[in-house]
């Protein structure tokens, strides 16, 4: 394959992927604070409140990068209203076999403007997170 080949075949897929991101409206991303690694392996939920319930969307494992890039149902539009990302992190530290305060964390957050992208990253020890919206 020629250079000017690969170079195209990149764009192209470099477009694709950015399209497919761009089209969802929601993302994660999970980074160690011990280690300044990304946390791949690790399960994600997404819920939808409804009423006074929780109703489950989605779910996904993070990636490599530690990267959910989709995380609504795809071909479904995003409503207005409140949502629960939930990060399953007890699982990955069972799997490092180290003790974690936090087996579950839940983060809550509303939309309101529907035509946003909406990123949540959260930044992970055993004993203490934080998060905050990003774009």
């Amino acid at each position: 394959m020629t250079i000017l080949k690969k170079i195209t075949a990149t764009l192209a897929f470099t477009s694709l992927s950015a399209m497919a991101q761009a089209a969802n409206p929601l993302s994660v991303h999970i980074l160690d604070l011990q280690s300044g690694q990304p946390t791949a392996g690790v399960t994600v939920t997404l819920e939808q409140k409804q009423g006074s319930d929780w109703k489950q969307l989605s779910s996904a494992v993070t990636n490599a990068q530690g990267r959910i890039a989709a995380m609504y149902p795809a071909e479904t539009p995003m409503l207005t209203g409140d949502y629960r990302i939930v990060f399953k992190t007890g699982e990955h530290y069972a799997r490092l076999k180290q003790e974690t305060f936090f087996p579950e964390i839940p983060v809550q957050f509303h939309v309101e403007k529907t035509d946003q992208h909406y990123h949540i990253p959260l930044l992970l020890s055993p004993f203490g997170f934080s998060t905050y919206r990003g774009n």
